[in-house]
């Protein structure tokens, strides 16, 4: 027997607003997403200057006004309709979409859903005109060119949307977010926002560099490396926090898509992998990037939110962002110029524009050791191919290494030259940190996060390139191991192998380590042993050489790197210095804690009072 609710109906065509209500589910979520699709039309209409004003979260009223094109008074009516717009005509343009809005169906859904009153001015029509939702035609009005859209009492029709709804305050907290989000990739407009008759937030016309800053705060703005390389149809710019301005949630996360601000797991997940040798554990970075390429590479009608996308060729996307990152990380060392880059001058190009310019690489003042190319040094025009057709030796310790040409003396030290920008050594402290001078002043290393890092990023290279140097023992290490140690050595022969381990089972409870890495050869074998079969029975070899491989060599690199209390000589430390200015990544360690600081002459002036 069929209830009232499985009772067979017949079908029949539903009406224009029930649709426009159904559509508004997906479009129209919660206030922001009217302040979103809202701003999005202001944008597309050329608007430089752009107010929003908000009322209780934006559930009682969302106005927005803008100094855009305007509407003319016979395309109002058709503005307010479903699936009606000036953006496209036809599937080609559907397929090349240049636009921040191309669907037709914000403006109806909104009036399916709210008190919707929209006045508009072209700029060579003699006044404003206004319509509602209720309205059949507009009627004159007064307004200055440009358009005001007008969304008072959300869902006040529908009643049971309206209870999912949160607070004021969290609702106008994900409107302002909305607002941001939008202004960090239009510098050259001017936004203002408004909350309760209260002005919250003022942006007026600027560069990327200080809109970033008022956005993401100062802290951001002194911890970060600009970025802009090109590759093919394929552009890359912005700004990537230094590890040290990683944060514990992921809310300072900004990437656009041809000026669209997207959530995208194929993109998250390159940035976070160009992260993993300087942040790990539970930090997120911070970033704001901004990938440009032709519209007909990427598909941004996935949803009707339009904050999905997917990527023709969504593998070669994620090397070159992965690429690109990683190679901005890669000069946080103390010979790129002051760690972060000069910031953007101002007049410069705005996010939004489509020219291409090529990047900027940075230079070394020369390498101390000979080390192998980096992994991520590579031709960045090779991405630009794969959019094309398609068819059917040893490194050492530092504590070995000597600086040539020059014979430090306790008594006198040299302050340094632009060649050695860490300056050379004064003393140690406490057995922990390095005393330098330099040009600029005092210089302190964390002498244990340096050297990890220097090992960290030397034994990265050595398997790179499979120049891993084997160090075989005069006399093989012993000790007891149980049979689950006992059986993973037999079975990861060859990937211990690889890591530049020689261990084998001389019975059924006893290990021999024959031979360790020539890196890590002032460890304690042992242990090293351990760690590696533990990291290798969790994971399994391929996955420790593959996804695992950067924790396993930093926990190598730890084993190694010279202790605290470990008094060293000054050549040694010098020798330290100058492997920190010729290591890729060497202002963090491995968990993205700084290796050093500087402390200019001023700020030592400052702390003791001269010229006060």
């Amino acid at each position: 027997m069929n209830s009232p609710l499985t009772a067979p109906r017949s079908i029949a065509a539903l009406p224009d607003q029930l649709i426009s209500q159904i559509a508004a589910g997906e479009v129209v979520e919660r206030p922001s997403a009217v302040v979103k699709e809202l701003l999005e039309n202001a944008l597309d209409a050329g608007a430089t200057q752009i107010t929003i004003r908000l009322e209780q979260g934006g559930i009682k009223r969302i106005a927005i006004t803008d100094n855009g094109r305007g509407i003319p008074a016979d395309e109002i009516p058709l503005a307010l309709a479903r699936h009606a717009t000036s953006k496209i005509a036809s599937l080609s343009d559907l397929e090349n979409v240049a636009t921040l809005g191309f669907r037709g169906e914000a403006l109806a859904s909104i009036a399916s859903i709210a008190q919707l009153t929209l006045t508009t001015r072209t700029a060579t029509a003699a006044h404003a005109w206004e319509m509602s939702g209720s309205q059949p035609a507009p009627v004159p009005s007064s307004g200055a060119p440009g358009t005001t859209i007008d969304v008072q009492d959300l869902y006040y029709n529908t009643p049971a949307r309206r209870k999912f709804l949160k607070s004021d305050q969290t609702e106008y907290g994900h409107c302002a977010e909305v607002v941001r989000r939008i202004a960090l990739s239009r510098p050259d407009v001017a936004f203002s926002l408004t909350h309760n008759g209260k002005t919250v937030d003022h942006w007026t016309l600027a560069d990327m560099d200080r809109r970033s800053a008022h956005i993401l705060g100062s802290d951001f703005s002194a911890a970060r490396l600009s970025l802009d390389e090109a590759a093919g149809p394929l552009r890359l710019h912005g700004y990537a926090g230094l590890p040290t301005a990683s944060r514990g949630r992921a809310d300072a996360q900004y990437f656009y898509v041809n000026g669209r601000f997207v959530r995208d797991k194929l993109l998250t997940h390159a940035v976070r992998s160009a992260y993993q040798d300087v942040l790990h554990g539970d930090r997120y970075p911070s970033y704001v990037l901004a990938l440009d390429l032709d519209p007909a590479l990427v598909d941004v009608n996935v949803h009707p939110s339009k904050i999905e996308v997917r990527f023709r060729d969504s593998r070669a996307v994620h090397q070159f962002v992965f690429h690109a990152v990683t190679r901005a990380l890669s000069q946080t060392s103390a010979t790129a110029d002051g760690m972060v880059p000069a910031p953007q001058a101002a007049g410069a190009m705005p996010w939004h524009s489509t020219q291409q310019t090529p990047a900027q690489p940075y230079t070394r003042q020369g390498s101390f050791s000979q080390q192998a190319e980096p992994g991520i040094a590579q031709n960045s025009a090779r991405y630009g191919a794969l959019f094309g057709e398609k068819s059917g030796d040893s490194n050492e310790a530092f504590e070995q290494v000597a600086v040539a040409g020059w014979q430090p003396s306790p008594a006198v030290a040299p302050s340094g030259t632009a060649e050695f920008p860490l300056g050379f050594a004064l003393a140690q402290l406490q057995g922990i940190y390095i005393l330098a001078q330099n040009l600029t002043g005092l210089v302190l290393v964390d002498m244990h996060a340096a050297h990890e890092r220097i090992l960290y990023e030397q034994f990265k290279t050595a398997l790179d390139t499979d120049a891993v140097v084997v160090q075989p023992l005069l006399i093989p290490v012993t000790f007891h191991a149980d049979a689950v140690e006992v059986g993973t050595t037999a079975e990861n022969q060859a990937t211990l192998a690889a890591l530049g381990f020689d261990i084998a089972a001389l019975s059924p409870t006893t290990l021999a380590v024959r031979a360790i890495p020539a890196l890590l050869k002032n460890a304690d074998a042992q242990s090293l042993a351990r760690d590696v079969l533990r990291d290798v029975r969790e994971f399994g070899g391929s996955r420790v050489l593959m996804e695992r491989r950067n924790e396993l060599l930093g926990t190598l690199a730890c084993h190694t790197a010279v202790r605290a209390n470990r008094i060293l000589t000054l050549p040694e430390m010098n020798a330290l210095l100058r492997q920190m200015e010729a290591t890729e990544r060497a202002d963090q360690c491995n968990h993205g804690r700084p290796t050093w600081v500087q402390m200019a002459l001023s700020d030592l002036d400052r702390l003791f009072q001269r010229g006060q």
